[in-house]
């Protein structure tokens, strides 16, 4: 919310430029809708400005921007149809149907067309139309007239189309000369700022790219163009120089050279392989975590990586989440003799999801209220039929393994378990070296038929987790229809290195599981009651998490985590069978090290090893030998000498316990 206030003389009715002269304010907030400044209020109640540098400001601000993009394409490319603009997060895109992909030269031209339209300050004007109307308009955007066809369908019609089209009246977005020439026009609902001139401050294009209309393989492929906005130039140069640094942490890249996982094209799009050194890196994160599960409590099981469908039926999957899952493999078909089907075949699908499996275990016998809560956890992995202009590298894949935990509670036990969830995640998030956090709060969409399950109990559910998530301490931010389609969550936003916001575990409610498996247990009372059914994943899905801590740390991970942990390099050859007994010791430590007996050079050695990353680099030359010492050099260049081994040898093995991130001499103590 905005400090700024209405002056005191205004004349209502007024719109918002007379309210809020400030050039900082591009929209209002009316009774909790966003609206264009010139929108006309007769009451000040409920009303607030929205300045640029706002959350609400900013997605204005980047949504005004597509349209000077989508302007700026049809002059230079006057035939191209008009897809879909939406804001995104740090920017915005905006599709087009074009003959030819955009080169090189026409982003330049592009650019150029946008300087030119922010210069004539053209105003963003809002005009309400019928469907005819705006089909007659828009007659040759095929795209557009789909849009409209779709409106207030019972499903977005598309990615990012909430921005053109909704349930309510459709509007057109005229864009006006200072002559009060309509210089271009696009179907749309705003708001935007008032003038072109406000997102002349600090914009850029950044790539092109191809995408489906409405994201269907199906469908058309458009070229997407992708750019940023921000208020001021130098917030757009912030912004380049961690995008700078975004890719040289780029996992995609960082994998491939450190060697530690690839996609190959033989098994297929989005399925992923780990190499040595990544598998390593995986079994020592997958590690920690089971040893955390048993301290805490939980119980491991295993479940297979199919089933046949009817089990997806029962959950609810089937109905509500098919697109997202593979197609079915029909077998145990039985064929006579005579070639007649004496058996049906039945459905068998790969799991997207391990909580019906867990279902069936807890279903398996007669439980007792002294069993609960009863937590059961499984590294289960699981397939999902992303569509592949969504893939990836590891952050969106079709095969992951989920460290997936459904806890089974009885309705006085569900705050006090979710206290403790959320608390052995947020513990178990900053043992592995995020620190940074807040929550979101997802919930239903009212009217929207995703959301299955009693009212009642979605909104008990969901006071429940706001009191849970504002008894933490850290920051709430709402997530209105977000929530899964059995029940709330909520999930935790770290902020990595460089202060990018990624979503890390979920905890939700579940009421609906229950019922629909008939779960029993047996109370104090004798009685047979419906148990609460708690769905959490900690890490999302070990690839995601594995993605997510290469790029927090570019690869240069803590001692505990990192693929080889010491590597020893001696002055000349003479002196490796040294560094060989110091290595066996450390190896018998648990230590994963090595001796580099290449024909390298030593400075070569050292170079190879540093690019690689390595925390720890053991040096010996004949004064380590005859000393009984080695010298310490780190991935800063700094270097600790003469150091006896047995001192070095705790050191690495305190390192390694204590999960430090080594990255220069004062790091190791």
């Amino acid at each position: 919310m905005s400090d700024l206030i209405a002056p005191a003389d205004v004349a209502l009715p007024a719109d918002g430029f007379a309210l809020f002269p400030d050039r900082s304010v591009v929209a209002l907030r009316v009774r909790g809708e966003l609206k264009d400044l010139a929108t006309v209020v007769d009451s000040l109640d409920g009303v607030e400005p929205v300045t640029v540098s706002s959350p609400d400001g900013l997605n204005i601000l980047r949504h005004s921007t597509a349209h000077i993009l989508a302007q700026a394409v049809q002059r230079v490319r006057p035939q191209a149809n008009l897809g879909i603009g939406p804001p995104i997060t740090d920017g915005f895109y905006y599709d087009f149907g074009v003959d030819e992909p955009f080169t090189p030269e026409d982003l330049k031209a592009i650019k150029k067309e946008m300087e030119r339209i922010v210069r004539e300050g053209q105003r963003f004007v809002r005009r309400v139309v019928t469907d005819d109307e705006a089909r007659a308009e828009l007659a040759d955007e095929p795209f557009k007239l789909e849009l409209i066809g779709l409106k207030g369908g019972s499903q977005e019609a598309a990615e990012g189309a909430s921005v053109e089209v909704g349930a309510g009246e459709l509007t057109i977005y005229d864009n006006v000369t200072r002559d009060g020439e309509t210089a271009w026009k696009d179907l749309c609902r705003g708001p935007h700022v008032p003038s072109t001139r406000v997102a002349g401050n600090g914009w850029d294009l950044t790539r092109v790219a191809g995408a489906y209309w409405r994201g269907s393989e199906k469908n058309p492929q458009l070229q997407r163009i992708y750019g940023t906005a921000w208020p001021t130039k130098d917030e757009l140069r912030a912004y380049q120089q961690r995008l700078e640094e975004a890719a040289k942490r780029d996992h995609r890249k960082l994998g491939k050279d450190l060697d530690l996982f690839s996609f190959p094209e033989e098994i297929g799009p989005g399925l992923s392989v780990f190499h040595p050194k990544g598998g390593i890196i995986r079994y020592e994160i997958e590690r920690y975590m089971r040893e955390s599960l048993l301290a805490n409590g939980y119980q491991v099981v295993n479940t297979p990586h199919i089933t046949k469908g009817d089990l997806f039926m029962t959950s609810g999957h089937l109905q509500w989440y098919a697109d997202g899952m593979y197609p079915p493999m029909v077998l145990d078909e039985v064929v006579d003799a005579d070639g007649h089907v004496s058996r049906e075949g039945q459905e068998y699908y790969l799991k997207p999801m391990n909580c019906p499996f867990h279902n069936l275990i807890f279903r398996s016998r007669g439980r007792s209220y002294r069993e609960l809560p009863l937590r059961l956890s499984e590294f289960g992995s699981v397939y999902r039929y992303e569509k592949s202009g969504t893939l990836a590298g590891l952050t969106r894949v079709r095969g992951m393994t989920q460290d997936d935990t459904h806890i089974y509670v009885t309705a006085d036990q569900v705050k006090g378990e979710l206290e403790h969830s959320l608390a052995f995640v947020l513990q178990t998030l900053r043992d592995y070296g995020l620190n940074d956090f807040y929550l979101e709060l997802s919930t239903k969409e009212e009217g929207n038929p995703k959301f299955i399950g009693d009212d009642s109990l979605w909104e008990e559910a969901t006071q429940t987790l706001r009191e849970v998530a504002e008894g933490s301490g850290l920051e709430l931010v709402p997530d209105p229809g977000g929530a899964a389609f059995y029940g709330p969550k909520i999930s935790v936003q770290a902020r990595d290195a460089i202060g990018r916001t990624w979503q890390m575990s979920t905890i939700q409610l579940d009421f609906n599981q229950p019922e629909r498996f008939e779960l029993e247990y047996t109370g104090p009372d004798g009685e047979k009651h419906r148990p609460v059914m708690i769905h959490r994943a900690l890490f999302g899905s070990i690839e995601r998490f594995f993605a997510i801590l290469l790029e927090h740390y570019a690869g240069a991970f803590p001692v505990w985590l990192a693929p080889v942990q010491v590597v020893g390099i001696p002055v000349a050859e003479e002196y490796g069978p040294y560094l060989d007994e110091i290595v066996a010791r450390l190896r018998a430590a648990g230590v994963r090290a090595e001796v580099d007996h290449s024909d390298d050079r030593m400075p070569k050695k050292i170079r190879t090893h540093t690019t690689q990353k390595v925390p720890l680099q053991l040096i010996a030359g004949e004064q380590d030998r005859s000393g009984g010492t080695v010298s310490f050099r780190f991935r800063d260049g700094s270097q600790t000498n003469g150091i006896p081994v047995d001192d070095a040898i705790d050191k690495i093995v305190a390192a390694i316990s204590g999960r430090l991130l080594i990255n220069t001499a004062e790091d190791l103590g």
